[in-house]
């Protein structure tokens, strides 16, 4: 037999496994993976469980159920005041990161170059190899994670085909401005680029900030694609179902991917989710919810001695430890984990060339008695 040449060589278990795996093995409490560990709403399960009961139990169209789909074209122009037609540029998929890696698989040709701006979601890079093309990593603004235009702008040449973007940011909870959606506008008409506009935090966006997708952006949007989560958004994470936007020329060719892939997505759940967000209440109160949870966390930690960063959105924040230690960020998360039973995320796991980070990232989006607990442990190191 052939040896397999492996397409990502040097890429092993992902950093959320191990410190999950870690957490599990020593009884810590999990501030790491971005999983939430109180119930979603019933309503919506009741929906699942009633759609299976009907019987609603085969394949669903390989673009999505269409109910699904024209719900979602309301939602996107309630909140966006963007026109989408539900049966030709809205595709359901089996999560957001899937969504994100078919993108990624339409447009990219050997050769090509994507703008992966850093920190960023661990799937990127993979993706982008996985296709043969070549990963331009850009840090973000060392100081507050804002966006560095003048490293992008040098970056851009006649190969360069696409950039990925995150808003509401993972690791760190930062945002898009309009004006940063301004200037993305700007060079993605000048230089003719593709969009990835990883979306799946839409709704947890907090103080009263509205969330830039490039669904309000015309001119944008023409050229991208929007990939969301239901399973973040809903808490429902194990489900892994989600959908892509996009316009219809880069959605046939989206979808001639997608049909040899998973074709299908999970039946029950997209009846009982269209069902779901006809309140329109199950979506707007999201943000409110979870920043909640972000306001309680930080009283919390303000008995301990690391150091947090804004949280704008997401289910994270990152926290410095320079008064507590001088090890690497990986180091500190593992003797964290270990010896005082709280399981956090290092940031440089989510760079490519990993460095020590003076930071690690916490999840909020926990039950009170668990940051409670967590913080317990962590006023205490």
């Amino acid at each position: 037999m052939q040896p397999i040449v492996s397409k990502l060589p040097g890429k092993g278990t992902t950093i959320f496994t191990t410190m999950s795996s870690l957490a599990a093995e020593h009884h810590a409490i999990n501030l790491g993976q971005g999983f939430p560990d109180f119930p979603m709403d019933s309503t919506l399960t009741n929906a699942v469980n009633t759609a299976m009961q009907k019987g609603f139990n085969q394949y669903a169209p390989m673009a999505g159920w269409l109910p699904l789909r024209e719900v979602l074209a309301e939602k996107i122009n309630f909140l966006y005041h963007q026109s989408i037609h539900p049966d030709t540029e809205i595709t359901i998929t089996p999560g957001g990161t899937y969504a994100i890696f078919t993108a990624l698989t339409t447009i990219l040709q050997p050769g090509d170059e994507v703008i992966v701006l850093e920190p960023a979601y661990d799937s990127y890079v993979p993706n982008i190899l996985a296709n043969n093309a070549k990963p331009i990593l850009v840090p973000l603004n060392p100081s507050d994670f804002s966006i560095p235009w003048e490293s992008i702008r040098k970056e851009l040449n006649h190969r360069t085909k696409a950039i990925i973007i995150n808003s509401p940011h993972n690791p760190t909870g930062t945002i898009w401005s309009e004006s940063d959606m301004l200037i993305l506008q700007e060079l993605v008409v000048q230089y003719q680029l593709y969009l990835i506009s990883d979306e799946v935090y839409e709704h947890l966006i907090f103080d009263g900030a509205l969330h830039q997708s490039v669904l309000r952006y015309p001119a944008l949007f023409q050229r991208s694609f929007a990939c969301f989560s239901f399973g973040k958004t809903f808490h429902c994470t194990g489900w892994k179902i989600g959908y892509c936007v996009a316009p219809q020329n880069l959605m046939e060719e989206f979808r001639k991917i997608h049909q040899y892939n998973c074709f299908s997505v999970h039946t029950p759940s997209q009846v009982g989710i269209t069902e779901f967000l006809k309140d329109r209440s199950s979506y707007l109160q999201l943000g409110h919810f979870i920043q909640e949870k972000r306001d309680y966390f930080v009283e919390l930690m303000k008995s301990t001695r690391f150091t947090l960063l804004p949280s704008k959105g997401s289910y994270f924040c990152c926290a410095g430890y320079d008064r507590i230690s001088e090890q690497g960020d990986l180091e500190f998360a593992r003797q964290l984990t270990l010896n005082h039973g709280v399981a956090t995320i290092p940031v440089s796991a989510f760079y490519q060339v990993a460095k020590p980070s003076p930071y690690i990232r916490f999840c909020f989006a926990k039950k009170k008695e668990t940051l409670e607990a967590a913080v317990e442990k962590l006023s205490l190191v």
